[in-house]
This record gives C-alpha cells, sequence and structure tokens, in this order.
C-alpha cells in the first residue's frame, strides 16, 4: 500500500474494542516499537474477549525482562477501518493509557504523526 492511501494518526488516537457482548471505547497509543496490540486486561474482561488462543513471551525493551502474556483475537476500530488481530493482554492499569496499537494494526495502514492531534 503506498504512503498515499494511508491515513495520518496522532500518537494518542480513540479505538473501539469490539467483543463479544459489547464495544468499548478508549484511548491508545500508536507505537511503532510495538510488535502487537496490547490491551489492558480489564478492558478485555469489560468486552468479554475470549477465548485465550495462545500464550506470546515477550521482551519488554525497558527492562530487558520477558513476561508472558495470554493472546486474544479481538476486533480494533481505528479511524473507521475495523481490524480483526490476534492481541496480547496485560495488566496496563497503572499506565497512561490502557490499550497501545502495535505494528501488527499500523503497518501498511496508518502513519504516525507526533504533531497531530
Amino acid at each position: 500500500m503506498s504512503s498515499k492511501c494511508k491515513q495520518v494518526v496522532g500518537l494518542v488516537e480513540k479505538i473501539k474494542i469490539v467483543g463479544n457482548d459489547k464495544a468499548i471505547e478508549t484511548l491508545a497509543l500508536m507505537d511503532t516499537g510495538a510488535i502487537r496490540t496490547s490491551i489492558d486486561m480489564s478492558l478485555a474482561a469489560e468486552a468479554k474477549l475470549g477465548p485465550i488462543v495462545g500464550i506470546e513471551k515477550i521482551k519488554q525493551s525497558s527492562t530487558k525482562r520477558s513476561t508472558k502474556r495470554p493472546i486474544v483475537e479481538a476486533i480494533i476500530e481505528l479511524k473507521g477501518k475495523r481490524f480483526k488481530k490476534k492481541v496480547n493482554l496485560q495488566d496496563r492499569s497503572h499506565m497512561r493509557y490502557l490499550a497501545i496499537i502495535g505494528r501488527d494494526i499500523l503497518k501498511g495502514n496508518f502513519i504516525v504523526d507526533p504533531e497531530k492531534g
């Protein structure tokens, strides 16, 4: 996909997480350093995401430690586009944003402009 077809997003955008029973809107950080999209466990529970389809070992660049995270399928809506993706779950309650959008959604679809927003 050429850059002409890609939508521009800011560092933080409103997303919709579509689960089995309901959809939840939240702000998410657009994280070009993250391979996979990640959602807070409480948001996943509220949207009734599941079942767990796997476990992923993640090495965090900030701590150099590896952790294991559950993987679920979710529909993520960003800028009017829907993506069915496997996302990892983690406790993000202590973080500023309860969701991050990784390269699994950004690549080929969006350009992140830090000055936008």
